[in-house]
């Protein structure tokens, strides 16, 4: 009797522990048709690139983190390698610390000549994340990255940026829907469309920006690459993530 119930005990313990382990997401068999792949094994950083004092695989998620001891030399990404996109769409899964700030470059460049404070320095377009929910310094603004224009477009605002300036045009989301939709604390999901000069961003399942550009420094193709952020010290987290190339409009 006692045999049977350590047993028991044993594969209970065992079942729970296997459910808090991420490991790379699976495919369907219809997704591989449609386009989509991973881009993390949930085992290793092949295929990734950045400072491996500061990114690991820890428990099956990508881990970025920076101390008092070991502090990031300005803003350093983890870059994906062998990955140039045009039209697109990715889906990831993240968590952070509240202490600082974190992002997803896309149509991004690698810099790599002038004063670059580390070797993984990438700028241009970038999905900002952070662990909090008061708008508008949330998870999901458009940030250039290395440029000049600032927060590009807000959480909540459906935008245009032209010869003028940026001009909003509708609100898709305010502080009360964005509060209820936001996972303090826990994994949320992120989801980017980039076709032509259109950029949309999905938290969650809900659309929280919609932004048209253009700007004349338009970047319409570049790279892939996860952020950790200069400064107080800060961790950040990533699992799930696939990507799929969409036909150039």
């Amino acid at each position: 009797m006692f045999r049977c119930r350590l047993t028991a005990i044993l594969v209970a313990s065992l079942c729970c522990l296997c459910s808090t382990v991420a490991v790379g997401v699976e495919l369907t068999s219809a997704e591989p048709a449609a386009g989509w792949r991973t881009l993390f094994n949930g085992t290793s950083l092949t295929g990734w690139d950045g400072d491996p004092g500061l990114w690991k695989v820890r428990d099956g998620v990508i881990h970025g983190e920076t101390t008092e001891l070991l502090p990031a030399s300005g803003n350093t990404f983890l870059i994906a390698r062998g990955l140039h996109l045009k039209d697109f769409e990715l889906e990831l899964s993240f968590r952070c610390s509240s202490t600082n700030n974190s992002g997803i470059q896309y149509r991004s460049l690698h810099v790599t000549e002038g004063n670059a404070r580390n070797p993984w320095v990438v700028r241009g377009y970038q999905h900002e994340l952070r662990n909090e929910n008061q708008m508008p310094n949330v998870s999901g603004f458009i940030y250039d990255e290395g440029g000049k224009r600032g927060r590009i477009c807000l959480v909540g605002e459906q935008a245009e940026w032209t010869a003028d300036g940026k001009q909003v045009t509708s609100q898709l989301i305010d502080q009360a829907a964005f509060e209820k939709l936001f996972r303090l604390n826990e994994w949320n999901d992120v989801r980017i469309v980039a076709e032509g000069n259109r950029m949309q961003h999905f938290l969650n399942g809900t659309q929280t920006l919609d932004f048209t550009d253009d700007d004349a420094h338009l970047l319409r193709e570049g790279i892939l690459a996860l952020q950790l952020h200069a400064g107080k010290p800060m961790w950040v987290e990533f699992r799930d993530i696939r990507v799929r190339e969409l036909p150039a409009e």
